[in-house]
């Protein structure tokens, strides 16, 4: 089975690299505290109910940092996953129900309780997925956001009155909950892609089964766990994890499932696209990304050096907005570059537990073995493990393969452009269309660049945009669909147009 060789990979390379791990005790001791709180579970949820997996199963969900078992949870398959759908089903009916103002309310007390366990969670997602504490925290505040912001937008999902084309006629327009969803989220933010799936499927009327990524799903059930503690009924929230391509095949094939919403690669969205054409569900994906930082000769320096950093290096370079692809104008290029790479020489590589360490490991040793070819950096890093070194790569040419494909690392490529035009072509000259950043005191161009890019984002003089207020999707092969924002509500939303005829009889 490939989790227990991975498993088994990661036990051998923990045995190794120990000493590396000056704060292993203080882990331990973390880990431990996180057992014994009220917000720690390591089992499916079905129905209001903590499972197991019915053949008894499990599978090990490990510290990316040490290697060690944090815990054994279900590895659970096609049986478990129907019966959440069954579960979330039935629990439609009512929930769909229930006045706007009372799921909002039940919104509000989830995040009131997110909000009151940040510390706990945030460690926990150091824990498993390994970015620094700071980091992490900021994921438990940006991830609970969308809960406030949906628990707000539930009652405001307005409908609409046309005027009748015939006099004995009344025209309307309803706006009703899509049915059950099927969330399949990824590991590089194990609270904030599960809050802004089930955040506004909720709000809209929706019920939900989970499948968290199987590398971090202790986040994912923790959530869970605040979201029964805030009362929210039964069967509303599911959780199940495990052979993801049997929860996948499962929540494809049930015609229960109305749609399907998934943040992950390309390769895996394409299927599930596939898949979804047999049930005709409606289907939101936000993929993979190729994302241009283009810094031209009339941006300030400290600012691009600042927001380009940002944008390569927060998560390891583990997320699909990141900066894959640095285009500096001439004139700017070696004063950038030397700037740049001073300030990547800068970043604190460790365990996420440790005061200053801006750099966590990668989520495993698959991910190390994406490097390349590079000048600064570019290999594994002193302490062992999954940590690589922060890495810039200069004169890279955009026909090499560092700038065509997505790094998901800590690895920047430097490219050099000439005009504007070069650099919208550069940036253009790719399948996705995810998210972008421009670095300029050029108002006329910050508008015509802005325009010129094929992306659903666009940062400008800014490396971190993302916000539950504005909608995040991207276009070409990086997805469909938006999340977050009042925009992220039409996902769960089905429009029912009522003709009322006969109006006119007394």
């Amino acid at each position: 089975m490939r989790v227990a060789r991975l498993a088994l990979c990661r036990f051998l390379s923990s045995q190794l690299s120990r000493m590396h791990c000056p704060s292993a005790s203080r882990q331990m001791s973390i880990t431990v505290g996180l057992k014994n709180s009220s917000i720690f579970r390591s089992q499916g949820l079905i129905g209001g109910k903590w499972i197991g997996a019915h053949d008894g199963k499990t599978l090990q969900v490990n510290n990316p940092s040490t290697g060690d078992i944090i815990a054994d949870v279900p590895f659970m398959g096609r049986r478990e996953t129907n019966d959440a759908i069954s579960s979330a089903y039935d629990a439609f009916n009512s929930w769909s129900k229930l006045a706007a103002a009372e799921r909002s309310k039940y919104l509000r007390k989830w995040y009131d309780l997110i909000m009151s366990h940040k510390e706990e969670l945030g460690q926990l997602i150091t824990l498993e997925q390994g970015k620094p504490l700071k980091e992490a925290l900021g994921e438990v505040s940006y991830g609970a956001s969308f809960i406030e912001f949906f628990a707000e937008e539930a009652k405001r999902v307005y409908g609409d009155i046309i005027p009748a084309t015939l006099a004995d006629r009344r025209l309307f327009v309803l706006k009703q909950p899509v049915g059950v969803v099927g969330a399949i989220t990824p590991w590089n933010f194990p609270l904030a892609m599960i809050t802004r799936k089930v955040g506004p499927a909720l709000a809209c009327g929706c019920t939900v089964v989970v499948k968290p990524s199987e590398l971090t799903p202790l986040t994912a059930l923790a959530a869970a766990e605040l979201a029964l503690q805030a009362g929210i009924p039964q069967g509303v929230l599911n959780v199940v994890m495990g052979n993801a391509p049997d929860i996948g095949d499962s929540l494809l094939a049930s015609p229960q499932v109305r749609k399907i919403t998934f943040t992950g690669s390309t390769a895996v969205g394409k299927k599930l696209m596939a898949g979804a054409a047999g049930t005709v569900k409606r289907v939101s994906l936000e993929l993979g990304g190729n994302a241009p930082c283009i810094v031209f000769d009339d941006a300030d320096l400290d600012v691009a050096v600042k927001g380009a950093l940002a944008a390569k290096f927060r998560n390891s370079g583990q997320t699909c907005v990141c900066a894959n692809r640095v285009l500096v104008q001439e004139g700017i290029y070696e004063k950038f570059a030397e700037a740049f790479s001073k300030a990547v020489q800068n970043l604190q590589v460790g365990d996420g537990f440790t005061e200053g360490v801006v750099q966590g490991p990668l989520i495993n040793e698959a991910a190390v073995q994406k490097g390349a070819k590079i000048i600064l950096g570019g290999k594994r890093h002193s302490l062992g493990m999954t940590f690589y070194e922060p890495t810039v790569v200069t004169d890279v040419r955009s026909e090499m393969l560092l700038a065509r494909e997505e790094v998901f690392g800590p690895v920047a490529p430097l490219l050099r452009f000439k005009t504007e035009e070069e650099a919208i072509h550069i940036a253009n000259d790719t399948n996705a269309g995810l998210a972008a950043y421009i670095f300029t005191n050029n108002v006329q161009r910050t508008w015509r660049v802005s325009e010129a890019l094929e992306y659903g984002l666009v940062g400008v003089n800014e490396g971190i945009i993302s916000t539950e207020v504005a909608p995040f999707g991207g276009v070409k092969q990086s997805g469909l669909g938006r999340e977050g924002s009042k925009y992220g509500m039409d996902e769960y939303l089905e429009v029912k147009y009522v003709c009322l005829g006969d109006m006119k009889r007394k």
